[in-house]
């Protein structure tokens, strides 16, 4: 499953998402991705939120 498609976002259908299309399924590795409504940094700046993510979570195989 995709990160748009978990998280109902609809990034997707406006083609304003940098992991749109195919990095849907890690898009916690991609720079610029958006969380809570704000563009998020590098891989290394946005680890850390990303690991608190309820997508992040389910995709790593994480109980939340």
């Amino acid at each position: 499953m995709n990160c748009w498609e978990f998280k109902h976002c609809g990034r997707d259908k406006t083609n304003d998402c940098p992991a749109y299309p195919k990095g849907g399924t890690e898009c916690w590795r991609i720079a610029g991705t958006m969380c809570g409504g704000k563009v998020q940094g590098t891989f290394a700046q946005k680890l850390a939120n990303c690991m608190d993510c309820d997508y992040y979570k389910s995709a790593k195989g994480i109980a939340s």
